[in-house]
């Protein structure tokens, strides 16, 4: 197999197999693993090589994706495997992991706090979300055990705030407890927390 190369836009190298398009990855990268033009490489070293290139696209994924915001493993592995393989995606998240990059009680704890206090959400909105994130139930339950709901007052400070403008319009009040009942809360809770409105007992 003759390999060659030829520079694309920025910093990307584009990497040629008897004059085929096969991967593209950085100059940084090909000034380390460099093969001349013409040169002819095994299947065992093309192997070789596109393992490092598709490793280094997921680390840089990693770091992408956690310069933006924290992930549990599932959601970064996930991601990961849009664009490289298991084997890749997993060593990848190996090294966040060992960096300290990566840490799903860390992640389930700050997702509590933020969902709880900042988004108002009842108690089994926010483990169901746990788990999708696919943190496991051992975290899950340890995440949830300093956390105390009150789920009516939860959603009489959404009623006071997020959704104060929509209860004027036509069928408000419907809509309003629709909303609420897909982020978790019981109808029971909802209408404690309507009766609670009507009668000033947050006030008290």
């Amino acid at each position: 197999m003759i390999i060659t190369h030829s520079k694309g836009r920025g910093k990307k190298i584009h990497i040629l197999i008897d004059g085929e398009y096969q991967i593209t990855t950085d100059i940084d990268f090909w000034a380390e693993n460099f093969y001349k033009d013409g040169e002819d490489i095994s299947e065992e070293e093309w192997k070789n090589l596109t393992d490092k290139i598709y490793y280094k696209k997921a680390v840089d994924k990693c770091y992408d994706l956690l310069s933006r915001r924290d992930h549990s493993v599932k959601e970064l592995k996930t991601k990961l495997l849009r664009t490289v393989d298991e084997d890749n995606a997993q060593k990848a998240i190996q090294k966040m992991l060992d960096y300290g990059y990566l840490d799903d009680e860390k992640y389930a704890r700050n997702l509590v706090n933020y969902l709880s206090k900042s988004k108002n959400m009842s108690y089994s909105f926010i483990k169901q979300e746990l788990y999708k994130r696919g943190i496991s139930g051992d975290i899950a339950s340890y995440a949830l055990e300093d956390i105390e709901v009150d789920n009516v007052s939860s959603i009489i400070s959404l009623l006071q705030t997020k959704y104060a403008s929509r209860l004027t319009a036509e069928d408000g009040k419907k809509k309003v407890i629709v909303a609420l009942m897909r982020k978790g809360f019981s109808y029971s809770d909802i209408r404690n927390a309507f009766e609670r409105i009507e009668n000033d007992e947050f006030n008290e």
